[in-house]
């Protein structure tokens, strides 16, 4: 196993394992199609790549079996510490338990460290139980609680 910049040929294979991710994450209620985002995505992986905010997990063979994004916040808020952002990490289900995920998070967290961020943010879906039990593992806590109401629910 390895972990490295993804090649630019590789772009739509990391396109349709974002789709996995997302078509995955939509049993944990996450409101984002996944099919229908292949160009957006398409583009963000592309801009990632350039900016060095991508890698890839690879197995013996050289085939990516899994993905992080991530990039140093340069928002329009001045913040009292640099922050960075854990935007997608997903590993192929057949890869899964083997420590990928581990050394995915711990690459992206040494990237982003060396670019002088002192924390790391995330987001996970609150129904991905499995999800927050990995990221507390690695030392991740609640910061900050999204409510949503959907107008299908009841009108008060």
């Amino acid at each position: 196993m390895s972990i490295e910049s993804p090649d630019r040929a590789e772009i739509d294979h990391l396109v349709d394992l974002w789709v996995e991710l997302a078509a995955g994450q939509q049993r944990h209620d996450s409101l984002i199609e996944a099919a229908p985002n292949r160009e957006t995505i398409r583009e963000s992986i592309a801009q990632h790549l350039i900016s060095d905010g991508i890698l890839v997990a690879r197995d013996d063979a050289g085939t990516i079996v899994g993905f992080v994004m991530f990039t140093a916040q340069a928002g329009r808020y001045t913040e009292r510490v640099k922050t960075g952002v854990i935007e997608n990490l997903y590993v192929v289900q057949a890869a899964r338990n083997e420590g990928l995920g581990s050394a995915l998070l711990e690459a992206a967290h040494t990237r982003l460290h060396d670019a002088g961020v002192e924390t790391i943010m995330l987001d996970v879906m609150a129904a991905n139980s499995a999800a927050q039990r990995f990221y507390a593992r690695h030392g991740y806590d609640a910061h900050r609680l999204t409510l949503a109401k959907h107008e299908t629910d009841t009108h008060s």
